[in-house]
């Protein structure tokens, strides 16, 4: 029996006509199909009399192909670099650093709206995001640790740690980020004007069509869809008066206070005032219910039309802090002026859970390293992963199908980013061929065949 788990092989150097990366450059196709470069550069100032040698958006591209194939640092670009055959002239990690300290904050405010642009041109062909459908955007905030008291604006963070605090806000239906602002680690999550400046900021990442008629000072008659926006307890009766004046709709989760005490009170040994609860698929939870308690409590300093919808659930180990005191139930609610049925309600603000997914998946594609000293460098970094991460997104959502279209960052470097091939020439052609065998060959060819679809 052979009990080796390798192939003995003679190992030297001289590979010739040998690529690692074809998922990658798949990747880096599509954002070329999308124009995304040039949009990206239209929004870099030149900082000297010549220009770069480097396109500045096609560095930031290429970037964005290095950390979706994990790469976490400037110096990971050595990777694609050694690879001309599929990513043409790629910066050095010294340009590449450069690059992120010319990214001011308003640099920055204006990639944010070049991916705008083509934010709308991948919502306009993306099953998820057509028709006239309700646009449901979350915002959160999130721990980064940071071993380093070098980086600018670290500090001790609530629960005892140390790093930054971003608060993101993401579009549910694709969960791209839209809109980051990166904070110190002491930043407090009910910072209302963080809240405010990262929604606005998300209205003007999503297509203009959407966008019209949502952000202030525009005409509420202009709108074209509706727009909500979730958020966990940080977001109170400011936030939703906020979102009101934009002709946004809210959902944002209560906290305790005397009001919310006494309306359960009155209704927690009502069992006819409750109504099961449901799960996604619409299948009954066992045990939760749902009451509103809208006229049990006072919400005059809300927006007109505020309700409160409150969930019980059985009590389970590791369970939050409840509303009520109970021994039998945890209590949790949310204030929303939606229209509809409270166990439909109810269902729909739990979808906010995603956000957790959609933030676990950027620290795993370079949101967990912050390169830099300096804070605006740090800034424009996170970014541009969460822009790497948008890219990925409308690469899935456009180019594959299956499993692989909603897969995690591990996933698809191992499946489709690193995949290997040979280049060969072929009647004055370069012909890129898949190793013969590997799992994913037939997305590949397949997800090079969607791209050139794209016009």
């Amino acid at each position: 029996m052979n009990a080796t788990s390798t192939t003995r092989l003679g190992v030297e150097t001289g590979g010739d006509g040998v690529v690692a990366h074809v998922g990658l450059h798949a990747l880096g196709r599509f954002a070329d199909r999308l124009g995304l470069a040039d949009l990206l550069s239209a929004r870099i100032p030149v900082m000297s009399e010549r220009l770069p040698v480097h396109d500045r958006g096609k560095v930031l591209v290429q970037a964005m192909l290095m950390m979706a194939g994990g790469g976490e640092a400037c110096s990971d670009i050595e990777k694609l670099r050694a690879q001309p055959a599929l990513f043409g002239e790629v910066p050095s990690d010294s340009t590449l650093y450069r690059t992120f300290f010319q990214l001011e904050p308003a640099t920055v405010a204006g990639l944010w709206q070049a991916m705008a642009q083509g934010r709308s041109e991948v919502w306009s062909r993306a099953a998820a995001t057509t028709g006239d459908g309700r646009v449901v955007l979350d915002i959160d905030s999130s721990l980064h640790e940071i071993r380093s008291e070098n980086k600018k604006l670290t500090g001790p963070t609530y629960k005892g740690g140390f790093g930054f605090h971003p608060v993101y806000c993401f579009a549910d239906a694709t969960g791209e980020a839209l809109a980051v602002r990166l904070r110190p680690g002491n930043a407090g999550a009910n910072n209302v004007v963080d809240l405010i400046g990262v929604l606005d900021q998300a209205i003007d990442g999503l297509p203009a069509e959407i966008a019209v008629g949502h952000r202030v000072g525009d005409d509420p008659a202009l709108a074209r869809r509706n727009v909500q926006v979730r958020s966990d307890s940080a977001a109170g009766r400011t936030f939703a008066l906020a979102a009101r004046a934009r002709n946004v709709g809210f959902a944002a989760v209560a906290r305790s206070n005397e009001q919310i005490h006494s309306a359960i009170s009155r209704v927690a040994y009502d069992s006819d005032l409750w109504q099961p609860a449901v799960r996604q698929n619409g299948e009954a939870r066992p045990g939760a219910a749902v009451v509103e308690v809208t006229g049990l409590v006072d919400l005059a300093d809300w927006p007109p039309g505020t309700r409160l919808i409150i969930r019980r659930e059985p009590l389970h180990p590791g369970a939050q802090q409840s509303l009520f005191p109970s021994e039998c139930y945890r209590y949790w609610g949310h204030y929303t002026d939606s229209d509809g049925d409270p166990v439909e309600l109810d269902r729909h603000m739990r979808v906010h859970a995603h956000v957790e997914d959609n933030i676990r998946r950027l620290k795993d594609s370079a949101a967990n390293r912050f390169p830099f000293c300096d804070f605006d460098a740090n800034s424009a970094w996170l970014a541009v992963v969460c822009m790497a991460d948008a890219l990925v997104r409308w690469f899935q959502q456009l180019c594959l199908t299956g499993p692989l279209a909603a897969a995690e960052p591990k996933t698809l470097r191992w499946a489709l980013w690193h995949t290997p091939a040979r280049i060969v020439r072929r009647a004055r052609r370069q012909i890129m061929r898949v190793l013969d065998g590997w799992p994913t060959a037939a997305t590949v060819l397949d997800a090079y065949h969607r791209i050139e679809l794209i016009a």
